[in-house]
């Protein structure tokens, strides 16, 4: 045998001895052991990061393939917020697994930062480096994570002697915030939050001042479905415009907000400036149309709609607009025409179903042209399609309590006005009360449940269920004896009903309290 065959089977047969086998395994342990402890600190180091993966963004707020398309939208007409953008889509892209999309936004991001920022680009990219770290980390990539949680730390270190990792820069806040309003009304209140802490150290920065304008314009279109009167936008959009006259999707939500508080002529003013400035981005138009349809003007806001498609044909929210434009000269054509042209019905009726129905096929989670278009069915009598379409925005993921409300209030009256069924529209509309937060449907539902129930008490077909629903109505509406008077009537039909014993008793209690 050669020497080295017979060397390689000495180191072979030693390597097998239970010692070097113990030897090998608690080697191969500790490894793991330091691997785990390394894994564990990097973790440790990823939460300290200001990224996307730490703004606690839930992917089941929102409809991941609207807000890819929305942000790509928003990439081709908006210059700069690309940066902004990249790194959101970079996160959007890791929510849908797809990290090496994820990572390739984040490139882009870089190059847009060395363009425009070639003296900032460290205080440029800590956002765009802490997503880079937590996608490496997803992947399993843990020395590249490290590397990037090191250049944030040694960028905050630099930036400011006090900071380790969180540096609170104003830029921060801000893309926080401009992340916060893409996925949802439920993060409204923090993105506002956000851009007042951005303003604090740059109270004049336009695109700071115009995010704070959109923030608060958003919470209170989301009170005014709350039946909140209130109307504190109009200075910081005011402001928004004073700052930045250019920006004319900013123009459009002043324009429209002046619409709100019945000043239309000077928000009209600002429509026709902003339709000079910019007559051919569609993210204006569609708020110029709007603003035109809510004033009645139907055929001038279906035409800028079909100027705006054009440009954007894939948008569901311009096909719902439109939508809407067909159903309002529907339901004009019918207030004033006595005998209105049935062709002209059919062919409103065709438009504004075809166009809720493009919204939808666009954005399968659109839960607003989903209900219009159930409704749009009912109105052409074609009910089992109707049904079909409200259990479908029933079962869309992303609902909101409001969307909720919405839902049960629209659904009764389907149930009511199309179904004649009363005892099903009481059923939807008693669940849409249930739900515990003031909205406009909420407020609908309350008063056609009453409407109905003292209806069917004065016919004399009113049972135990209908007098106890009747007392939930009233104890709403701090209408206590009444309450007390309908609980005791639904008790004498029903007398051992929990429910019922169980309400009477809080209320005689909160009475003689």
């Amino acid at each position: 045998m050669r020497a080295g065959a017979h060397k390689r089977e000495v180191i072979a047969t030693v390597s097998r001895t239970p010692l070097v086998l113990k030897l090998l395994k608690t080697s191969e342990q500790r490894r793991r052991t330091m691997s785990a402890i390394s894994k564990n600190s990097l973790k440790s180091s990823l939460l300290q990061l200001e990224c996307h993966f730490t703004w606690a963004l839930l992917k089941e707020d929102v409809d991941l393939d609207d807000l890819e398309e929305t942000i790509g939208y928003q990439l081709e007409f908006f210059i700069e917020s690309n940066t902004t953008n990249y790194n959101l889509l970079s996160y959007v892209y890791h929510l849908m697994n797809s990290n090496e999309k994820a990572l390739r936004n984040l490139q882009k991001a870089e190059e847009v930062v060395k363009k425009n920022y070639p003296d900032e680009i460290a205080r440029r990219s800590l956002v765009t480096w802490g997503n880079y770290a937590w996608i490496y980390y997803h992947m399993e990539r843990y020395e590249e994570a490290q590397t990037y949680v090191s250049k944030v730390e040694n960028s905050c270190k630099k930036l400011s002697s006090t900071a380790q990792w969180k540096i609170k820069l104003p830029e921060i806040y801000a893309e926080q915030g401009w992340s916060l309003l893409k996925f949802g009304a439920k993060y409204y209140e923090r993105a506002k939050n956000c851009f007042e802490n951005a303003l604090k150290n740059e109270p004049n920065n336009p695109t700071f001042n115009a995010g704070y304008a959109i923030a608060m314009y958003r919470l209170e279109d989301f009170a005014s479905r709350r039946c909140e009167e209130v109307s504190p936008s109009i200075e910081p959009l005011k402001r928004a415009v004073e700052l930045n006259p250019k920006d004319t999707f900013i123009m459009a939500l002043l324009a429209l907000k002046l619409q709100d508080l019945n000043q239309v002529g000077e928000g009209e003013r600002y429509i026709a400036e902003a339709m000079q400035e910019t007559p051919d981005f569609p993210h204006f138009l569609r708020y110029a149309a709007k603003f035109y349809r809510r004033k009645g003007e139907v055929d001038k806001a279906l035409e800028i709609l079909k100027k705006a498609l054009a440009v954007t044909p894939k948008s569901a929210f311009l096909h719902h607009q439109l939508g809407l434009c067909y159903r309002g000269k529907l339901f004009q054509l019918k207030r004033t025409t006595r005998f209105p042209p049935q062709k002209q019905v059919e062919e409103l009726i065709r438009l504004s179903i075809f166009h809720f129905k493009t919204g939808i096929d666009q954005r399968p989670k659109f839960f607003s042209a989903s209900v219009d278009l159930a409704n749009m069915y009912a109105e052409a009598k074609r009910y089992e399609e109707a049904e079909e379409m409200f259990q479908k925005a029933f079962q869309i993921n992303i609902l909101s309590n409001n969307d909720k409300q919405e839902f049960y209030y629209q659904y009764g009256n389907f149930q009511r006005f199309h179904m004649k069924s009363e005892s099903e529209a009481i059923k939807y509309y008693t669940e849409g009360l249930k739900i515990e937060e003031d909205s406009y449907a909420r407020k609908q539902c309350r008063n056609y449940l009453k409407k109905l129930l003292e209806q069917r008490i004065q016919r004399g077909v009113g049972d135990a269920n209908d007098f106890g629903t009747l007392g939930f109505v009233h104890n709403l509406n701090g209408e206590k004896h009444e309450a007390i008077e309908c609980y005791e009537k639904a008790i004498a039909l029903y007398p051992n009903n929990e429910e019922y014993l169980s309400a009477l008793y809080d209320l005689r209690l909160s009475i003689s309290s």
